[in-house]
C-alpha cells in the first residue's frame, strides 16, 4: 500500500504526459461536455430552489484541487515543500481562489477578474500543460492539475449562463492592473529566489517545451512581448461582449427610428 501511496503521489523520472494526446484532450472534452450541459439547462438550474448546491460543489471542487497541491508536498518531504516552486504567485491559483469565492458569493469583481485572467493566462496551461510533464493519468498530479484548471472555466461559464454574469470596460482594467501587479510581485520573487525562480514564465523559457518557448530569453523583449500578448488577448476575449452590445445598441436605435416614423 505504501509503495502504491509513494508512486500515486510521486513525480516521474522520465516524461510520462504528452502534449495532443488523448490524456491530454479527454480532460479538456469532459469539462466542454460539463459547460455544455449547464448552458443546455441553464434556465432549469436558475429555477432550482437548492442552485447554490452546484455553486458550493464547484468551490469545493476549485480550494480542494487548489490545496491538495500543497499538503501532497507537505506529506511527502522528497518532493518538497519548495518556496522557489510553490509560492503562491501564479495566474491559475488565485483564479481557482477567486473563482470559488466568485461562485459562493456571486461577486462581480471576482468574476471581472477571473474571467480575464483565465481565458488569457490559464489558457498556455491548457494548451501546453509544462508542470505535469513528469506524471501522467496513473498519478495523483495529474487529475489536480486538470480539476484545478478545468474547474475554473466551468465556475466562469456557470456564471455567465446561469446568473447572466458578463465583463465591462470596467472589468478591463480591473483585471488588467491586477495582472500588471502580480506581474510585479513574480518579477520581484524571481529575482529575489534567484536562478530557480520562474514566476508567470517572466525570468526564462521552461525545461519542458511549451507554447510560451517563443519568447525571447532577454528579459526586456521578454516582458514586451507578454504585455503585448496579454493585452491582445485581454482584447480578443472582451472583443464578442463590445460586439454583442455594439448590435444591440444598433438594434435600439432602428427601433427608436421605427416608433418615431410610426
Amino acid at each position: 500500500m505504501l509503495d502504491f501511496l509513494s508512486y500515486f503521489f510521486g513525480v516521474g523520472e522520465s516524461v510520462e504526459f504528452t502534449n495532443f494526446s488523448v490524456a491530454h484532450f479527454m480532460p479538456i472534452a469532459i469539462a466542454a461536455g460539463i459547460i455544455f450541459l449547464i448552458y443546455r439547462f441553464r434556465k432549469n438550474i436558475s429555477n432550482m430552489k437548492n442552485e447554490k448546491i452546484f455553486r458550493y460543489i464547484i468551490a469545493f471542487a476549485l480550494i480542494i484541487s487548489e490545496m491538495s497541491y500543497y499538503w501532497r508536498l507537505i506529506a511527502m518531504p522528497s518532493l518538497g515543500p519548495n518556496p522557489v516552486d510553490n509560492l503562491p504567485i501564479s495566474v491559475c491559483g488565485w483564479v481557482a481562489i477567486f473563482a470559488s469565492y466568485m461562485v459562493i458569493g456571486k461577486s462581480q469583481t471576482l468574476f471581472d477578474i477571473s474571467y480575464f485572467w483565465a481565458l488569457t493566462g490559464s489558457i498556455f496551461a491548457l494548451i501546453t500543460p509544462t508542470v505535469i510533464s513528469f506524471t501522467g493519468p496513473t498519478r495523483f498530479r495529474y487529475y489536480q492539475f486538470w480539476t484545478e484548471h478545468l474547474v475554473i472555466y466551468i465556475a466562469i461559464f456557470y456564471m455567465i449562463f446561469v446568473h447572466k454574469m458578463r465583463p465591462n470596460k470596467k472589468s478591463f482594467l480591473k483585471a488588467y492592473i491586477g495582472m500588471a501587479l502580480l506581474a510585479i510581485i513574480a518579477y520581484f520573487a524571481n529575482r529575489l529566489i534567484g536562478p530557480g525562480a520562474n514566476y508567470l514564465f517572466m525570468a526564462r523559457p521552461e525545461d519542458t517545451p511549451s507554447i510560451l518557448d517563443i519568447l525571447p530569453p532577454n528579459f526586456a523583449l521578454r516582458l514586451f512581448v507578454m504585455a503585448s500578448a496579454i493585452t491582445l488577448l485581454f482584447v480578443l476575449v472582451y472583443l464578442p461582449w463590445h460586439i454583442k452590445d455594439k448590435n444591440a445598441k444598433k438594434k435600439a436605435e432602428c427601433n427608436e427610428k421605427e416608433l418615431a416614423i410610426k
